[in-house]
């Protein structure tokens, strides 16, 4: 079983309507699959495609620095489960 990270990703959307930045924690198992997973979930909501979509950063964020709480508990019940 692969091991989970979770990821911030930071960026933002350019459409001539629409200029806006964001940033979002994404669980998966390597950066790539963040990225991936942004572009489709943004892509989704905003109806945006993949090249008004600028990715600035992707970085790894430890347990104790996770902003959502939704995720902050998956990543602390995982932890528990591993042990």
């Amino acid at each position: 079983m692969r091991k989970l990270k979770v990821f911030r990703v930071t960026g933002e959307i350019q459409k001539p309507n629409l200029k806006t930045s964001f940033r979002k924690e994404i669980v998966a198992a390597k950066p790539e699959h963040a990225v991936e997973k942004v572009y489709t979930e943004i892509g989704s909501k905003h109806r945006v495609k993949r090249f008004h979509i600028k990715i600035i950063s992707v970085e790894e964020v430890p347990p104790d620095k996770i902003e959502n709480l939704i995720l902050k508990n998956f990543v602390a019940g995982e932890e528990k489960v591993g042990k």
